[in-house]
């Protein structure tokens, strides 16, 4: 796994989560602009599933199992699509706070990628 886009998801994804949470707090649900975050925060979730399928084929392998590894990175991809989905559902200020608990959720699965992978491994 590249770093780089490691910490990129992980930056976008809790700037989304702090956004989002004073959305909530100020009694607000997402708007089109959130929609607009949450869609840049996929896109880096899709190019870390990218990248890691292309490391797969290339013959890297995760140090810690793909049975563990596989899960946690197809998890991370539709992590924030699901939370914007449930954030429809709910148009009130608790849809901002499903967003910004989606997004501490995605940082908190990119750590654990991070370990699965092992650092420095690649």
């Amino acid at each position: 796994m590249l770093d780089a886009v490691l910490i990129t998801v992980s930056v976008t994804a809790l700037l989304l989560a702090a956004w989002c949470g004073f959305a909530a707090y100020r009694d607000q649900p997402t708007n089109d602009w959130h929609f607009i975050a949450m869609a840049v925060v996929t896109a880096a979730a899709l190019v870390q599933l990218v990248i890691a399928i292309v490391q797969l084929a290339r013959g890297e392998r995760p140090q810690h199992g793909m049975a563990v590894f596989l899960p946690y990175l197809l998890g991370a991809a539709v992590t924030i699509p699901a939370a914007a989905f449930m954030s429809l559902a709910e148009r009130t200020r608790w849809g901002s706070a499903i967003v910004a608990a989606g997004g501490v959720v995605l940082a908190v699965l990119e750590l654990r990628l991070n370990e699965i992978w092992g650092a420095g491994h690649g």
